[in-house]
């Protein structure tokens, strides 16, 4: 692609089909029957490669069976696996008839499943072995009738293996509208219980129209990698609205994540574009990347949090690429990227995609300046937003002048580039001045000291509120006195001196979500309690 990011924008258009499913589009690969649709392997070495025709055919299985069982257009139908080629043709299959899928990490707690499944009413669950010894601890207080369990047999749930394969690969499948009910993804809970989110089959179609197209810029020919995990919304923005949407061939890697091994693979498979956590570019940075032959990589992807810009230094340095950051959350399609063909802005999350039609704006929905801090909005005719959530507002009720406001700030500069600055619910009020986070911790990561940080605001008598970091070492460094004064001075070289923490706490790890995203609203409610309780000790 070259610099044609204003003829994009000014050309692009929404059409929409009125019927459109991923599952259609599945099938509609399948007529090249060479081609793979997914390389598998697992932590012991296990390998598998599934075509697109195989499944279209084990998908067309797994929805007769889910007739059978009594599922129809409308049900939901909880799928709680790891990443196995399962819970493709699960996922797949379940659209065929109309089901609603409702995606669930594997690492769910009996609580976790229960809240879900009574949320949404759900009556299928299809779950990985290892995971149904929590969903057997809440059986007797859901409303689920239907238990499918893969990978090994158990007393009182279906055998997936042996009870699938017994359809017919003919299906006659739901004509499903773009407008349907697809999935109810249900968010990380960084500020509260996790809200059902409710997807429309569209969403996939913009995905296709957008995040393939303008973020990741995929070919059908070539070998993707998401590292994402199946119960999250990540899970449908590339793996599936990119890789099963174009027609591209992924990979999937069950096992938990190592840094040297994940690169091992990117080389052994010859992977050419990779979407991964900022989390794990941190970590990859610490290895030496220079031993691992990338060759076939065209481009690296950023999802789920900001990254800092020295990672995509490091990686650049190493192998000649760059590192795309994308933005976009469970309620939305990709918003903004960095796009091939157009200049950097290291740190910047790029600009907003064509069809976006993004803004920033104030409380009230009305636009900021440029140079201003604004909530990024969406208009709500966006096709890729959602349309509301499960058992609670529907997205009109949700919207400000006609605006989708997404709770993430940011600011554009005078070249259309946007900069984000961390949650409204984020912000730091001390002395004063507004204080976005992000900006402090990208600061602080710069240090070879700091491996993560998380800054939150910490109740003071004087200021208010004071800027407060919680700092993950890297192994070679020891928190002291001595280190915490070197980063303070160090972040006031970097960004405003009114900025810099007075407070710096190191800690072996940060509390995050199971999806990776650090939960500073845990931190902050900690250091609420801590100072209430200290004062109110100094007042006896």
């Amino acid at each position: 692609m070259t610099d044609k990011y204003e003829e994009w924008v000014k050309n692009f258009k929404w059409n929409v089909p009125e019927y459109y499913s991923i599952a259609d589009v599945v099938d509609e690969h399948a007529n090249d029957r060479s081609k793979v649709a997914v390389y598998w392997e697992d932590k012991s070495g296990g390998r598998k490669k599934i075509t697109y025709w195989e499944l279209r055919d084990e998908s067309n299985r797994f929805g007769n069976f889910l007739r059978e069982i009594g599922m129809k257009k409308g049900d939901r139908i909880m799928v709680v696996l790891p990443r196995v080629p399962e819970v493709f043709v699960s996922q797949i299959g379940s659209f065929k008839i109309g089901g609603i899928v409702v995606p669930c990490p594997d690492m769910l707690r009996a609580k976790d499943i229960e809240y879900r499944a009574k949320n949404c009413n759900a009556k299928t669950i299809v779950a990985s072995y290892e995971s149904t010894e929590e969903i057997d601890k809440v059986r007797d207080k859901i409303p689920v009738e239907n238990y499918v369990v893969v990978g090994e047999e158990k007393d009182g749930w279906i055998s997936y293996e042996k009870e699938v394969p017994k359809h017919s690969r003919n299906l006659e499948k739901e004509k499903i509208k773009s407008s349907d009910i697809m999935t109810i993804n249900y968010t990380s809970g960084t500020t509260g219980d996790p809200k059902g989110v409710i997807r429309n089959h569209r969403w996939i179609y913009a995905l296709s129209k957008t995040n393939a197209v303008y973020w990741w810029n995929a070919k059908p020919y070539e070998l993707l990698w998401a590292t994402t995990s199946p119960g999250w919304a990540k899970w449908f923005w590339s793996p599936i609205g990119v890789a099963l949407a174009i027609g591209a061939s992924q990979l999937i890697y069950n096992g938990r994540f190592n840094p040297s091994k994940f690169l091992e693979l990117m080389e052994k498979y010859r992977v050419n574009r990779l979407c991964a956590t900022p989390t794990e570019y941190r970590l990859w940075a610490q290895e030496d990347l220079e031993s691992y032959d990338l060759g076939d990589m065209k481009k690296f992807l950023s999802a789920g949090e900001a990254l800092n810009r020295e990672v995509i230094e490091r990686f650049y340095k190493a192998y000649g690429v760059k590192i795309y950051d994308g933005y976009g959350q469970t309620e939305t399609s990709g918003l903004i990227c960095n796009y091939d063909g157009i200049k950097i802005k290291p740190g910047s999350m790029g600009k907003p995609m064509p069809g976006a039609d993004i803004k920033l704006v104030d409380e009230d929905g009305n636009p900021v300046e440029i140079g201003q801090v604004g909530q990024i909005a969406v208009p709500a005719n966006h096709p890729g937003l959602f349309s509301g959530y499960w058992n609670g507002k529907k997205l009109e009720e949700l919207t400000v002048n006609g605006l989708y406001l997404t709770g993430d700030l940011a600011r554009m500069d005078k070249d259309g580039y946007i900069w984000f600055e961390g949650r409204a619910d984020d912000v730091i009020k001390a002395s004063g001045y507004r204080i976005g986070p992000f900006e402090v911790e990208d600061a602080l990561v710069k240090h070879p000291a700091v491996v993560e940080a998380a800054v939150v605001a910490s109740p003071d008598k004087i200021r208010g509120n004071i800027v407060k970091a919680f700092v993950v070492l890297a192994k070679s460094y020891k928190g002291d006195e001595k280190l915490i004064k070197e980063l303070q001075e160090f972040v006031k070289q970097q960004t405003a001196p009114y900025k810099y923490p007075r407070e710096i706490e190191f800690v072996e790890s940060l509390p995050k979500t199971i999806s990776g995203k650090i939960r500073r609203v845990e931190l902050r409610t900690m250091e609420y309690k801590k100072k209430m309780e200290m004062w109110s000790k100094e007042k006896e």
